[in-house]
């Protein structure tokens, strides 16, 4: 499983990892979160015959905090726009200002298939960060703010901050039930040492668990499948 991985570098002008235990203030971690490295993962190369897992983060800005004024909605977003002013609020947030990060991640199959090794998924990523393709702009901890993302340089690892951060109990990803009801889970005493935030382990134990997967929304899990079809057709599969 492990034989195979992928690094691709990601940075932006903003970015929030949200901390879920400060309910509805917006106080961010202090470096991405493995949920997050996955959703950026997922928005290059996304397939229902594999999950990422993600290894360990490397931070390789120093960091900034920053503080900001947002509008955001009481309520869910649903598919009519809300309108009424009553259902707005504004929020500050603290934000990470000028971030970059470099994941390293591997492909997990449940199934391993020997029509679909994970080499082949490994060489459609490394190919999509080289052409700067992905399904969906990859954003870092909330929707705008987005990511830009490249192939790492080979001195950016070195580049990396030298230091430590304590930063206590993090989110590591979502857990799904034998219903498929999500659950989110945790792993604690984290810090980041010497510049990098090693989560392989902790997330080894979601993907080698018996619990189902949830469910994307058929808009987005359809779609996305039908395009890498398309693309393994014209491409033959790599």
């Amino acid at each position: 499983m492990d034989d195979y991985t992928v690094q691709v570098k990601v940075w932006g002008e903003f970015a929030c990892f949200t901390r879920p235990d400060l309910k509805v203030e917006r106080m961010t971690y202090p470096c991405m979160t493995p949920s997050a490295a996955r959703g950026v993962l997922d928005c290059i190369l996304w397939k229902p015959e594999f999950i990422w897992h993600v290894h360990r983060i490397v931070v390789l800005k120093p960091v900034k905090f920053a503080s900001v004024k947002r509008n955001e909605i009481n309520s869910k977003q649903g598919k009519t726009p809300i309108v009424i002013e009553n259902s707005r609020a504004q929020r500050n947030s603290i934000v990470l200002r000028d971030v970059a990060y470099l994941i390293e991640a591997s492909v997990f199959q449940a199934a391993p298939s020997e029509k679909n090794p994970p080499k082949k998924y490994v060489e459609m990523f490394n190919r999509r960060v080289r052409k700067g393709q992905c399904w969906r702009r990859p954003y870092l901890g909330t929707r705008e703010f987005a990511a830009e993302f490249s192939m790492p340089a080979e001195d950016d690892f070195e580049r990396r901050i030298k230091e430590d951060i304590p930063v206590g109990s993090m989110f590591l990803d979502m857990w799904y039930d034998e219903k498929g009801v999500p659950m989110p889970k945790f792993f604690y005493d984290v810090a980041v040492r010497d510049g990098i935030l090693d989560c392989s382990e902790e997330y080894r134990q979601i993907l080698t668990s018996t619990h189902k997967r949830g469910i994307l929304p058929d808009y987005q899990s359809l779609t996305i499948h039908e395009l890498n079809r398309a693309e393994e057709a014209t491409k033959g599969g790599l």
